[in-house]
Protein backbone atom coordinates (compact mmCIF):
# COMPACT_ATOMS: atom_id res chain seq x y z
CA UNK A 1 0.00 0.00 0.00
CA UNK A 2 1.03 3.42 -0.74
CA UNK A 3 0.24 6.18 0.74
CA UNK A 4 -1.85 8.96 -0.77
CA UNK A 5 -2.31 12.12 0.36
CA UNK A 6 -3.66 14.04 -2.82
CA UNK A 7 -7.13 14.45 -1.38
CA UNK A 8 -5.52 15.78 1.94
CA UNK A 9 -3.37 18.59 1.52
CA UNK A 10 -2.06 20.62 -1.49
CA UNK A 11 0.63 18.97 -4.17
CA UNK A 12 2.56 21.89 -3.23
CA UNK A 13 3.19 20.62 0.60
CA UNK A 14 3.15 16.98 -0.50
CA UNK A 15 6.94 16.57 0.04
CA UNK A 16 6.91 17.91 3.10
CA UNK A 17 3.99 15.55 4.51
CA UNK A 18 6.86 12.68 5.17
CA UNK A 19 8.84 15.18 7.49
CA UNK A 20 5.54 16.26 9.43
CA UNK A 21 4.45 12.85 10.51
CA UNK A 22 7.81 12.82 11.87
CA UNK A 23 7.79 15.98 13.55
CA UNK A 24 4.87 17.00 14.67
CA UNK A 25 5.88 20.67 15.58
CA UNK A 26 6.71 21.48 12.57
CA UNK A 27 3.31 20.53 10.95
CA UNK A 28 1.73 22.95 13.89
CA UNK A 29 3.92 25.51 12.82
CA UNK A 30 4.20 24.93 8.98
CA UNK A 31 0.03 24.31 8.55
CA UNK A 32 -1.77 24.87 11.37
CA UNK A 33 0.11 28.38 11.73
CA UNK A 34 0.22 28.01 15.66
CA UNK A 35 3.13 29.95 17.87
CA UNK A 36 3.91 27.24 20.36
CA UNK A 37 6.21 28.20 23.32
CA UNK A 38 8.73 25.79 24.50
CA UNK A 39 6.51 24.16 27.28
CA UNK A 40 4.23 23.52 24.65
CA UNK A 41 6.07 22.25 22.20
CA UNK A 42 7.64 19.99 24.59
CA UNK A 43 4.13 18.51 25.60
CA UNK A 44 3.24 18.06 21.68
CA UNK A 45 6.72 16.08 21.01
CA UNK A 46 5.28 14.02 23.60
CA UNK A 47 2.06 13.23 22.58
CA UNK A 48 3.79 11.95 19.22
CA UNK A 49 5.97 9.85 21.22
CA UNK A 50 3.81 8.50 24.10
CA UNK A 51 0.48 6.90 24.88
CA UNK A 52 -0.75 8.95 27.12
CA UNK A 53 0.22 12.29 28.64
CA UNK A 54 -1.35 14.12 31.58
CA UNK A 55 -0.95 18.01 31.92
CA UNK A 56 -1.32 19.76 35.01
CA UNK A 57 -1.52 23.64 34.70
CA UNK A 58 -2.43 26.77 35.88
CA UNK A 59 -4.23 29.43 34.90
CA UNK A 60 -4.31 30.80 31.09
CA UNK A 61 -1.46 28.71 30.32
CA UNK A 62 -2.81 27.11 27.06
CA UNK A 63 -3.35 23.86 27.93
CA UNK A 64 -6.48 23.35 25.66
CA UNK A 65 -4.82 25.61 22.78
CA UNK A 66 -2.03 22.73 22.98
CA UNK A 67 -4.70 20.01 23.28
CA UNK A 68 -6.30 21.27 20.05
CA UNK A 69 -2.93 21.58 18.04
CA UNK A 70 -2.36 17.63 19.24
CA UNK A 71 -5.69 16.75 18.49
CA UNK A 72 -5.47 17.98 14.51
CA UNK A 73 -2.26 16.69 14.28
CA UNK A 74 -2.90 13.20 15.14
CA UNK A 75 -5.95 13.32 12.77
CA UNK A 76 -3.72 14.75 9.66
CA UNK A 77 -0.72 12.71 10.10
CA UNK A 78 -2.01 9.53 10.89
CA UNK A 79 -4.64 8.26 8.11
CA UNK A 80 -3.52 5.84 5.39
CA UNK A 81 -5.12 5.49 1.88
CA UNK A 82 -3.94 3.04 -0.67
CA UNK A 83 -3.01 3.57 -4.32
CA UNK A 84 -6.88 3.82 -5.20
CA UNK A 85 -7.13 6.51 -2.90
CA UNK A 86 -9.41 4.19 0.00
CA UNK A 87 -8.81 4.54 3.43
CA UNK A 88 -7.46 1.53 4.55
CA UNK A 89 -6.08 3.06 8.10
CA UNK A 90 -8.60 4.93 9.59
CA UNK A 91 -7.99 7.77 12.25
CA UNK A 92 -10.99 9.35 14.74
CA UNK A 93 -10.13 11.75 17.20
CA UNK A 94 -12.78 12.69 20.14
CA UNK A 95 -12.35 15.60 22.20
CA UNK A 96 -14.50 15.32 25.67
CA UNK A 97 -14.87 17.64 28.57
CA UNK A 98 -17.58 17.38 31.75
CA UNK A 99 -19.75 20.20 30.21
CA UNK A 100 -21.44 20.37 26.63
CA UNK A 101 -20.27 24.06 27.39
CA UNK A 102 -17.01 23.28 28.03
CA UNK A 103 -16.44 21.62 24.61
CA UNK A 104 -18.36 24.04 22.09
CA UNK A 105 -17.17 27.48 24.00
CA UNK A 106 -13.26 26.43 24.80
CA UNK A 107 -12.51 22.94 22.99
CA UNK A 108 -14.19 23.09 19.64
CA UNK A 109 -13.29 26.86 18.52
CA UNK A 110 -9.37 26.56 18.94
CA UNK A 111 -10.15 23.49 16.44
CA UNK A 112 -12.37 26.17 14.32
CA UNK A 113 -9.31 28.93 14.44
CA UNK A 114 -6.75 26.30 13.41
CA UNK A 115 -8.62 24.71 10.84
CA UNK A 116 -9.32 27.88 9.06
CA UNK A 117 -6.10 29.33 9.19
CA UNK A 118 -4.51 26.20 7.72
CA UNK A 119 -6.93 26.92 4.50
CA UNK A 120 -6.56 23.65 2.61
CA UNK A 121 -6.73 21.06 5.16
CA UNK A 122 -9.41 18.19 3.61
CA UNK A 123 -12.70 18.09 5.51
CA UNK A 124 -15.71 20.48 6.39
CA UNK A 125 -16.70 22.00 10.23
CA UNK A 126 -20.10 20.06 11.17
CA UNK A 127 -21.14 20.98 14.97
CA UNK A 128 -18.64 20.30 17.13
CA UNK A 129 -17.14 17.78 14.05
CA UNK A 130 -14.34 17.98 11.68
CA UNK A 131 -15.90 15.32 8.87
CA UNK A 132 -14.37 14.83 5.75
CA UNK A 133 -15.85 12.12 3.02
CA UNK A 134 -14.86 9.43 4.79
CA UNK A 135 -17.29 8.14 7.47
CA UNK A 136 -14.25 6.60 8.93
CA UNK A 137 -11.80 9.55 9.30
CA UNK A 138 -13.67 12.28 11.66
CA UNK A 139 -12.72 14.53 14.53
CA UNK A 140 -15.54 14.89 17.22
CA UNK A 141 -16.37 16.92 20.34
CA UNK A 142 -18.98 15.62 23.12
CA UNK A 143 -19.81 16.08 27.14
CA UNK A 144 -18.48 13.34 28.76
CA UNK A 145 -21.95 11.47 30.32
CA UNK A 146 -20.99 9.10 33.04
CA UNK A 147 -24.86 7.97 32.94
CA UNK A 148 -24.16 6.84 29.17
CA UNK A 149 -21.03 4.47 28.87
CA UNK A 150 -22.33 2.87 25.75
CA UNK A 151 -20.90 6.78 24.34
CA UNK A 152 -17.29 5.04 24.50
CA UNK A 153 -17.89 1.37 23.75
CA UNK A 154 -16.99 0.81 20.04
CA UNK A 155 -15.12 4.09 19.36
CA UNK A 156 -12.11 1.88 17.56
CA UNK A 157 -9.93 2.78 14.78
CA UNK A 158 -6.52 2.10 14.09
CA UNK A 159 -5.72 5.10 14.17
CA UNK A 160 -7.57 6.48 18.03
CA UNK A 161 -7.25 9.30 20.51
CA UNK A 162 -8.91 11.34 23.09
CA UNK A 163 -8.22 14.54 24.46
CA UNK A 164 -9.97 15.07 27.74
CA UNK A 165 -10.24 18.20 29.09
CA UNK A 166 -10.78 19.35 32.73
CA UNK A 167 -10.38 15.73 33.65
CA UNK A 168 -10.93 16.53 37.39
CA UNK A 169 -14.41 16.92 36.60
CA UNK A 170 -14.70 13.62 34.79
CA UNK A 171 -16.34 9.96 36.84
CA UNK A 172 -13.63 6.88 36.72
CA UNK A 173 -16.22 4.90 34.94
CA UNK A 174 -15.94 7.43 31.88
CA UNK A 175 -11.86 6.42 31.97
CA UNK A 176 -12.98 3.09 32.15
CA UNK A 177 -14.92 3.09 28.98
CA UNK A 178 -11.98 5.38 27.04
CA UNK A 179 -8.91 3.16 28.09
CA UNK A 180 -11.21 0.10 26.83
CA UNK A 181 -10.33 1.51 23.28
CA UNK A 182 -6.86 2.37 23.81
CA UNK A 183 -5.43 0.12 21.63
CA UNK A 184 -3.43 0.28 18.02
CA UNK A 185 -2.41 3.58 17.27
CA UNK A 186 -4.03 4.91 20.16
CA UNK A 187 -3.29 7.98 22.46
CA UNK A 188 -4.91 9.83 25.61
CA UNK A 189 -3.98 13.37 26.46
CA UNK A 190 -5.71 14.91 29.63
CA UNK A 191 -5.46 18.32 30.51
CA UNK A 192 -7.26 20.09 33.66
CA UNK A 193 -6.35 22.54 36.59
CA UNK A 194 -5.45 20.36 39.36
CA UNK A 195 -8.41 21.34 42.05
CA UNK A 196 -8.61 17.45 43.61
CA UNK A 197 -5.75 15.51 44.84
CA UNK A 198 -7.80 12.41 44.32
CA UNK A 199 -9.19 10.65 41.31
CA UNK A 200 -8.04 9.48 37.65
CA UNK A 201 -5.92 13.04 37.04
CA UNK A 202 -3.65 12.82 40.09
CA UNK A 203 -3.16 9.70 39.43
CA UNK A 204 -1.84 9.86 36.08
CA UNK A 205 0.57 12.55 37.52
CA UNK A 206 2.54 9.98 38.94
CA UNK A 207 2.24 6.71 37.25
CA UNK A 208 3.89 5.51 35.02
CA UNK A 209 1.81 4.99 32.60
CA UNK A 210 1.99 8.67 31.79
CA UNK A 211 3.88 11.29 30.67
CA UNK A 212 3.12 14.31 33.01
CA UNK A 213 3.55 18.17 32.83
CA UNK A 214 2.67 20.84 34.72
CA UNK A 215 2.37 24.40 33.30
CA UNK A 216 3.36 26.95 35.69
CA UNK A 217 2.27 30.75 35.29
CA UNK A 218 4.98 31.75 37.09
CA UNK A 219 6.96 30.37 34.37
CA UNK A 220 5.01 31.64 31.58
CA UNK A 221 7.49 33.53 28.95
CA UNK A 222 4.49 36.46 29.48
CA UNK A 223 5.19 36.95 33.11
CA UNK A 224 8.96 36.03 32.91
CA UNK A 225 9.38 38.76 30.04
CA UNK A 226 6.63 40.99 31.56
CA UNK A 227 5.48 41.94 27.78
CA UNK A 228 2.86 40.01 25.43
CA UNK A 229 4.90 37.46 23.60
CA UNK A 230 2.07 34.86 23.31
CA UNK A 231 -1.03 36.02 22.74
CA UNK A 232 -3.98 35.00 25.01
CA UNK A 233 -1.85 33.64 27.55
CA UNK A 234 -1.45 34.39 31.03
CA UNK A 235 0.18 38.12 32.02
CA UNK A 236 2.37 39.47 34.49
CA UNK A 237 0.05 42.03 35.41
CA UNK A 238 -2.46 39.07 36.25
CA UNK A 239 0.08 37.14 38.33
CA UNK A 240 1.22 40.38 40.41
CA UNK A 241 -2.48 40.91 41.40
CA UNK A 242 -2.91 37.05 42.50
CA UNK A 243 0.44 37.34 44.28
CA UNK A 244 -0.88 40.45 46.18
CA UNK A 245 -4.35 38.68 46.85
CA UNK A 246 -3.62 35.30 47.81
CA UNK A 247 0.09 34.88 49.28
CA UNK A 248 1.97 36.09 51.90
CA UNK A 249 5.31 37.48 52.46
CA UNK A 250 7.06 34.94 54.63
CA UNK A 251 11.16 34.98 55.99
CA UNK A 252 13.91 33.21 54.88
CA UNK A 253 14.11 30.95 57.88
CA UNK A 254 10.54 29.83 56.86
CA UNK A 255 10.73 29.18 53.20
CA UNK A 256 9.66 25.62 52.27
CA UNK A 257 9.33 24.71 48.82
CA UNK A 258 7.12 22.08 49.57
CA UNK A 259 4.30 24.35 50.38
CA UNK A 260 4.80 26.09 46.79
CA UNK A 261 6.98 29.23 48.51
CA UNK A 262 8.24 31.31 45.86
CA UNK A 263 10.46 34.21 45.26
CA UNK A 264 8.71 37.25 42.96
CA UNK A 265 10.25 40.61 42.66
CA UNK A 266 13.00 39.91 45.62
CA UNK A 267 10.72 38.89 47.87
CA UNK A 268 9.60 35.48 49.11
CA UNK A 269 6.30 34.37 49.39
CA UNK A 270 3.85 31.34 50.27
CA UNK A 271 0.63 30.73 47.98
CA UNK A 272 -2.37 28.93 49.61
CA UNK A 273 -4.14 26.78 47.81
CA UNK A 274 -6.32 28.78 45.32
CA UNK A 275 -2.46 30.01 44.11
CA UNK A 276 -1.46 26.62 44.22
CA UNK A 277 -4.19 25.45 41.82
CA UNK A 278 -4.96 28.61 39.80
CA UNK A 279 -1.19 30.25 39.27
CA UNK A 280 1.37 27.40 39.87
CA UNK A 281 -0.63 24.26 38.35
CA UNK A 282 0.22 22.30 41.58
CA UNK A 283 -2.46 20.65 43.23
CA UNK A 284 -3.82 21.56 46.91
CA UNK A 285 -2.00 21.31 49.94
CA UNK A 286 -2.01 17.69 50.74
CA UNK A 287 -4.24 15.63 52.61
CA UNK A 288 -3.58 15.40 56.55
CA UNK A 289 -3.10 11.26 55.86
CA UNK A 290 -0.61 11.56 53.13
CA UNK A 291 2.94 10.41 54.33
CA UNK A 292 4.96 12.06 51.24
CA UNK A 293 3.48 15.05 49.51
CA UNK A 294 4.43 14.52 45.38
CA UNK A 295 6.32 18.11 45.28
CA UNK A 296 8.67 16.87 47.76
CA UNK A 297 9.48 13.67 45.73
CA UNK A 298 9.06 16.35 42.63
CA UNK A 299 11.81 18.59 44.06
CA UNK A 300 14.01 15.50 44.86
CA UNK A 301 13.88 14.39 41.36
CA UNK A 302 14.76 18.24 40.34
CA UNK A 303 17.94 18.12 42.41
CA UNK A 304 19.10 14.61 41.30
CA UNK A 305 18.65 16.11 37.46
CA UNK A 306 20.58 19.19 38.61
CA UNK A 307 23.74 16.97 40.12
CA UNK A 308 23.64 14.78 36.70
CA UNK A 309 23.73 17.82 34.73
CA UNK A 310 26.75 19.48 36.86
CA UNK A 311 28.72 16.37 36.40
CA UNK A 312 29.26 16.01 40.51
CA UNK A 313 30.67 13.21 41.71
CA UNK A 314 29.26 11.06 44.24
CA UNK A 315 30.73 11.13 47.82
CA UNK A 316 30.14 9.62 51.46
CA UNK A 317 29.23 6.10 52.49
CA UNK A 318 27.08 3.52 49.78
CA UNK A 319 24.06 2.09 51.98
CA UNK A 320 22.11 -0.76 49.22
CA UNK A 321 18.70 -1.36 50.51
CA UNK A 322 16.88 -4.63 49.22
CA UNK A 323 13.79 -5.74 48.79
CA UNK A 324 14.27 -9.58 47.78
CA UNK A 325 11.81 -11.15 45.06
CA UNK A 326 10.23 -14.59 45.66
CA UNK A 327 8.21 -16.69 43.41
CA UNK A 328 5.25 -14.83 43.72
CA UNK A 329 6.73 -11.76 42.62
CA UNK A 330 8.58 -10.24 39.41
CA UNK A 331 12.08 -8.68 40.50
CA UNK A 332 14.22 -7.74 43.33
CA UNK A 333 15.14 -4.11 43.94
CA UNK A 334 18.09 -2.56 44.58
CA UNK A 335 18.39 0.89 46.45
CA UNK A 336 22.04 2.97 45.99
CA UNK A 337 22.05 5.31 48.33
CA UNK A 338 24.98 7.67 48.98
CA UNK A 339 24.37 10.14 52.12
CA UNK A 340 21.83 12.46 50.32
CA UNK A 341 21.56 10.96 46.94
CA UNK A 342 20.40 7.78 45.60
CA UNK A 343 22.33 7.00 42.45
CA UNK A 344 19.97 4.04 41.38
CA UNK A 345 17.62 1.39 41.48
CA UNK A 346 18.84 -1.76 40.33
CA UNK A 347 16.19 -4.40 39.01
CA UNK A 348 16.57 -7.75 38.47
CA UNK A 349 14.01 -9.69 37.63
CA UNK A 350 12.94 -13.08 38.96
CA UNK A 351 10.73 -14.61 35.94
CA UNK A 352 8.69 -15.78 39.12
CA UNK A 353 11.34 -18.09 40.69
CA UNK A 354 13.48 -17.22 43.75
CA UNK A 355 17.03 -17.10 43.09
CA UNK A 356 18.42 -16.45 46.50
CA UNK A 357 21.88 -17.13 46.00
CA UNK A 358 22.25 -14.67 42.69
CA UNK A 359 21.09 -12.02 44.41
CA UNK A 360 23.65 -12.75 47.56
CA UNK A 361 26.51 -13.36 44.97
CA UNK A 362 25.68 -9.57 43.69
CA UNK A 363 25.10 -8.10 47.09
CA UNK A 364 28.50 -9.82 47.78
CA UNK A 365 30.20 -8.13 44.99
CA UNK A 366 29.14 -5.03 45.88
CA UNK A 367 30.24 -5.06 49.98
CA UNK A 368 33.64 -6.41 49.57
CA UNK A 369 35.18 -3.49 48.82
CA UNK A 370 34.94 0.23 49.99
CA UNK A 371 32.18 2.01 51.97
CA UNK A 372 29.32 0.31 51.22
CA UNK A 373 26.33 -1.74 53.68
CA UNK A 374 23.55 -4.01 52.66
CA UNK A 375 20.08 -3.62 54.54
CA UNK A 376 18.36 -6.44 53.44
CA UNK A 377 14.80 -7.13 54.17
CA UNK A 378 14.69 -10.72 56.06
CA UNK A 379 10.90 -10.96 56.37
CA UNK A 380 9.73 -13.60 53.76
CA UNK A 381 12.52 -13.87 50.64
CA UNK A 382 15.34 -12.14 51.70
CA UNK A 383 15.95 -14.33 54.77
CA UNK A 384 17.90 -16.96 52.59
CA UNK A 385 19.70 -14.21 51.12
CA UNK A 386 20.81 -12.10 54.68
CA UNK A 387 21.66 -16.35 55.93
CA UNK A 388 23.78 -16.78 53.10
CA UNK A 389 25.85 -13.52 53.28
CA UNK A 390 26.34 -14.26 56.94
CA UNK A 391 27.97 -17.43 55.94
CA UNK A 392 29.97 -15.66 53.28
CA UNK A 393 31.78 -13.72 56.31
CA UNK A 394 29.73 -10.49 56.03
CA UNK A 395 27.91 -9.90 58.69
CA UNK A 396 29.35 -6.68 59.76
CA UNK A 397 28.64 -5.22 56.43
CA UNK A 398 25.24 -6.84 55.81
CA UNK A 399 21.96 -5.72 58.02
CA UNK A 400 19.10 -7.95 58.55
CA UNK A 401 15.42 -5.44 58.27
CA UNK A 402 12.51 -6.37 60.22
CA UNK A 403 9.80 -3.98 59.14
CA UNK A 404 7.75 -6.07 62.03
CA UNK A 405 10.22 -5.66 64.48
CA UNK A 406 10.34 -2.89 67.31
CA UNK A 407 10.84 0.51 67.27
CA UNK A 408 11.70 1.35 70.82
CA UNK A 409 13.42 4.36 71.50
CA UNK A 410 13.64 5.29 68.30
CA UNK A 411 11.51 9.14 67.16
CA UNK A 412 11.51 11.02 64.41
CA UNK A 413 13.79 14.45 63.52
CA UNK A 414 11.91 16.99 65.65
CA UNK A 415 12.07 14.22 68.53
CA UNK A 416 8.51 14.65 68.43
CA UNK A 417 6.56 11.34 67.22
CA UNK A 418 7.16 7.55 68.45
CA UNK A 419 6.58 5.01 65.95
CA UNK A 420 4.34 1.32 66.10
CA UNK A 421 7.19 -0.28 64.64
CA UNK A 422 10.14 -0.76 62.41
CA UNK A 423 8.59 0.04 59.02
CA UNK A 424 6.76 3.61 60.47
CA UNK A 425 10.07 4.70 61.69
CA UNK A 426 12.22 3.94 58.37
CA UNK A 427 9.13 5.15 56.52
CA UNK A 428 8.85 8.46 58.44
CA UNK A 429 12.37 9.06 58.13
CA UNK A 430 12.09 8.96 54.64
CA UNK A 431 9.81 11.75 54.96
CA UNK A 432 11.92 13.67 57.02
CA UNK A 433 14.56 13.35 54.74
CA UNK A 434 12.52 14.84 51.91
CA UNK A 435 10.86 17.27 54.24
CA UNK A 436 11.74 20.97 52.43
CA UNK A 437 11.36 22.11 56.41
CA UNK A 438 14.68 20.60 56.88
CA UNK A 439 16.40 22.23 54.56
CA UNK A 440 16.53 19.13 52.47
CA UNK A 441 19.56 17.91 50.40
CA UNK A 442 17.79 14.55 48.94
CA UNK A 443 18.32 13.78 45.67
CA UNK A 444 15.97 10.84 43.95
CA UNK A 445 16.66 9.71 40.43
CA UNK A 446 13.43 9.85 37.77
CA UNK A 447 11.45 7.38 38.10
CA UNK A 448 7.51 6.98 37.69
CA UNK A 449 7.38 3.85 40.15
CA UNK A 450 9.44 4.93 42.67
CA UNK A 451 7.45 8.60 42.59
CA UNK A 452 3.86 6.79 42.32
CA UNK A 453 4.49 4.28 45.15
CA UNK A 454 6.08 7.15 47.65
CA UNK A 455 3.05 9.46 47.59
CA UNK A 456 0.54 6.84 47.77
CA UNK A 457 1.74 5.66 51.11
CA UNK A 458 -0.69 7.13 54.05
CA UNK A 459 -0.38 6.66 58.18
CA UNK A 460 -2.35 7.76 61.49
CA UNK A 461 -1.49 8.38 64.79
CA UNK A 462 -2.72 5.40 67.24
CA UNK A 463 -4.10 6.01 70.52
CA UNK A 464 -0.86 5.78 72.24
CA UNK A 465 0.14 8.46 70.13
CA UNK A 466 2.87 6.55 68.03
CA UNK A 467 2.87 6.65 63.92
CA UNK A 468 1.53 3.68 61.83
CA UNK A 469 1.66 3.04 58.20
CA UNK A 470 -0.59 1.19 56.58
CA UNK A 471 -0.99 -1.97 55.94
CA UNK A 472 1.02 -2.62 52.35
CA UNK A 473 -1.94 -4.50 51.20
CA UNK A 474 -3.78 -1.57 51.14
CA UNK A 475 -0.78 0.17 48.69
CA UNK A 476 -0.95 -2.75 46.27
CA UNK A 477 -4.81 -2.35 45.86
CA UNK A 478 -4.41 0.84 45.34
CA UNK A 479 -1.44 0.88 42.88
CA UNK A 480 -1.59 -2.95 41.61
CA UNK A 481 1.49 -3.83 42.42
CA UNK A 482 3.91 -4.38 45.38
CA UNK A 483 5.57 -0.77 47.03
CA UNK A 484 9.16 -2.50 45.84
CA UNK A 485 11.48 0.96 45.25
CA UNK A 486 9.79 2.52 48.14
CA UNK A 487 10.50 -0.67 50.69
CA UNK A 488 14.49 -0.80 49.17
CA UNK A 489 14.79 2.92 49.74
CA UNK A 490 13.37 2.60 53.44
CA UNK A 491 15.55 -0.03 53.98
CA UNK A 492 18.48 2.38 53.57
CA UNK A 493 17.64 4.58 56.89
CA UNK A 494 17.44 1.31 59.21
CA UNK A 495 19.77 2.14 62.03
CA UNK A 496 23.21 0.94 62.28
CA UNK A 497 24.34 -1.45 65.20
CA UNK A 498 27.56 -1.49 67.26
CA UNK A 499 28.17 -3.99 69.35
CA UNK A 500 25.46 -5.97 68.11
CA UNK A 501 23.25 -3.55 69.74
CA UNK A 502 20.95 -0.76 68.28
CA UNK A 503 22.81 2.19 68.42
CA UNK A 504 20.55 5.52 69.49
CA UNK A 505 22.99 8.03 68.79
CA UNK A 506 22.78 7.33 64.57
CA UNK A 507 18.96 7.24 64.87
CA UNK A 508 18.00 10.29 63.89
CA UNK A 509 15.24 10.48 60.75
CA UNK A 510 17.53 12.19 58.40
CA UNK A 511 20.77 11.70 59.46
CA UNK A 512 20.27 7.53 59.83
Amino acid sequence: MVAEIDKIITPAAKTKYHRWRGDWNAFAKEVLKVDLDPEQQEILAAVQENKMVAVASGTARGKDYVAAVAALCFMYLTPRFNSRKELVANTKVALTAPTGRQVSNIMYPEIVRMFNKAKFLHGRLVGNDVRTNYAEWFLTGFKADEHNEEAWTGFHAVNTMFVVTETSGISERIFSGIEGNLQSNSKLLIVFNPNNMIGYAARAMVSGRFKSFRLDDLTAPNVKQKREIYPGQVNYEWVKDKVEAWCEVIVERDFNEGKGDFLWEGALYRPNDLFRVKVRGMFPEVAEDVLIPYIWVELAIERWNLFKREGRSLKGFRKIGADIAGMGRDSSVMCHRFEDHVKNFDVYRSTGEADHMKMAGIIKNWCIGGKTEAYVDTIGEGAGVYSRLVELGLKSKVHSVKFSENAHNLRDHTGEFEFANMRAYLFWAVRDWLNPAFDTKAMLPPNSEMLQELTEIKYEVQSSGKIIIEPKDKIKERIGRSPDYADALANTFYPRRKGGAMSISDLSGILP
